[in-house]
């Protein structure tokens, strides 16, 4: 089963200055959503592979996606994060079907590698609802200056039998970070910790 895809989002957040302070080169951010049909919203289906592939479907799509905004070549990007929310006639078991078996695996070739878990959030809402999309280093858990985020919002969507699937992608860490930790320069990347 592919995803039936009603609407494709695509943006990138660019942070110029903070605490009044120039941000050279800027911080950004690209984030890319597909609302989709639930095939299961509104029954009870045990069996959920069809979710799981449509996540393989979705992982490379909306990674691409995001490194196509940035303008950057794959291995440049720094950081991703993943989120769904399903509608109102869906279970959170739906959204944990895409984000979680396999939409890692080709967000990662997307984005040049990623020995890191993939930071993930899910949720039920509705249409214009606010979906927070957690970011973390690719690499290493441990770079504290790339824990980030970024919302995701659609004034149509999700509606009740949809589901709002986004990644973001990053090519650098927060604006002037500075809570200490390892560095992304010092980063090994062979464990997905350090």
């Amino acid at each position: 089963m592919s995803a039936d895809i009603r609407k494709l989002a695509v943006w990138v957040e660019e942070t110029h200055h903070e605490a009044g302070r120039p941000i050279a080169p800027p911080t950004r951010k690209a984030v890319a959503v597909a609302v989709i049909a639930n095939p299961f919203a509104g029954r009870y289906v045990e069996d959920l592979t069809p979710l799981t592939e449509i996540g393989a479907e979705l992982g490379a799509l909306l990674g691409r996606r995001c490194v196509a905004a940035l303008g950057i070549a794959p291995e440049q990007a720094q950081s991703y994060g993943k989120a769904a929310m399903v509608g109102e006639a869906g279970e959170l078991e739906h959204a944990a079907a895409i984000l979680h078996p396999k939409l890692g695996a080709p967000l990662r070739e997307a984005v040049g590698g990623g020995a890191a878990l993939v930071p993930s959030s899910k949720k039920m809402g509705g249409p214009g609802q606010v979906l927070d999309v957690p970011l973390g280093h690719k690499d290493a858990a441990y770079v504290r200056s790339h824990f980030d985020g970024i919302e995701v919002r659609l004034n149509d969507s999700p509606r009740a039998a949809e589901i709002m699937v986004a990644v973001a992608v990053t090519d650098g860490g927060r604006p002037l970070p500075r809570v200490g930790g390892l560095t992304h320069e010092a980063a090994i990347g062979k464990d997905g910790l350090r």
